[in-house]
């Protein structure tokens, strides 16, 4: 049986927004990975290490155009490509981080932008590591209802940012943490991340500041420099996103964090990691459908900082 005839028989495993399968990246921008991880410690939320295929699924939803922003396809311009996921056990912590680090460093050293799917806050370490080795000046855009920047010991969804700030894998001054509110479980966790020397932006500060100065801070600061976008689902209100580790109430609704995400275009983005998507408190699947439209406005936003977006480029 001849090559095309076998293409009519057979569909390729279900990838994001049905992109190709392949971990050839010789003519892709982008890559898309699956982090199928979480740390198994939470007290009553485990579920985030399903958070890839829960994603994968809804992209369906997700159309390739946005006429509003970017009448294009971007994920045609990057040649964007869905690699699956990293090959790891959920709960063996520092044996996943290597794998991750190895898997996203394979993305990073082919000259492709990585797009990561969660899995837990605790991915983030190790694709930091990876993608500081090509960047030593890499900076951090952490979007989060929590600064995973606590005064614990070893590796957690807690101590994500603690330990990336000792460990130097980012410009830890020129990092923001945005987002922050809603209860912890000690006292003192945001005097301690501003100690550790990142600038945080409470929701409150958000409020009270305003979207609109606080991207023009955003951009003031992270101008030129190569920044890593790290996006927690429940920076959303558990309203539209449920299905998350930790949900706090008081986030932004659907249409303000998506609202943010345009604003930031311009930006010299060199990874998007989209995490805590947990797909057995979730509704619908409506927040992996959520988390979903969030990396394809990433796509977007790689497109803008490769210069891809041009109208002169054919779509």
């Amino acid at each position: 049986m001849g090559r095309p005839q076998q293409d009519k028989l057979y569909a390729q495993p279900m990838s994001f927004m049905g992109t190709p399968v392949s971990r050839d990246l010789s003519r892709s921008k982008a890559a898309v990975l699956g982090i199928p991880f979480d740390c198994g410690t939470h007290p009553v939320r485990i579920g985030s290490r399903l958070g890839p295929s829960a994603i994968r699924e809804q992209s369906a939803l997700v159309r390739p155009y946005q006429p509003e922003l970017a009448d294009y396809n971007p994920l045609a311009r990057l040649g964007l490509v869905d690699c699956g996921d990293v090959r790891l056990t959920p709960s063996r912590i520092e044996e996943a981080h290597r794998q991750i680090e190895a898997a996203v460093g394979g993305i990073v050293e082919a000259g492709a932008i990585p797009v990561t799917m969660g899995g837990d806050g605790s991915v983030t370490l190790p694709q930091l590591r990876a993608v500081h080795r090509r960047h030593p000046d890499l900076v951090v855009l952490h979007i989060d209802a929590h600064t995973d920047a606590y005064p614990d010991e070893g590796y957690n969804t807690a101590t994500t940012f603690t330990r990336a700030a000792e460990e130097g894998v980012l410009d830890v001054a020129n990092s923001i943490h945005l987002g922050a509110r809603g209860s912890t479980y000690m006292p003192g966790v945001f005097a301690f991340t501003r100690q550790k020397g990142y600038q945080l932006i409470s929701m409150a500060d958000l409020g009270e500041i305003g979207y609109g100065r606080v991207i023009e801070q955003i951009h003031e600061k992270l101008a030129g420099r190569p920044v890593y976008l790290c996006f927690d689902m429940d920076f959303f209100d558990p309203s539209c996103a449920p299905g998350v580790c930790t949900p706090t109430w008081g986030g932004a609704s659907a249409r303000e964090g998506l609202d943010l995400l345009h604003a930031l275009k311009g930006l010299n983005f060199v990874a998007f990691d989209v995490n805590t998507v947990s797909p057995p408190q979730d509704l619908g699947g409506m927040t992996a459908f959520l988390a979903a439209t969030v990396m394809y406005e990433c796509l977007i936003l790689a497109c803008i900082a490769l210069g891809l977006d041009r109208d002169e480029i054919q779509q």
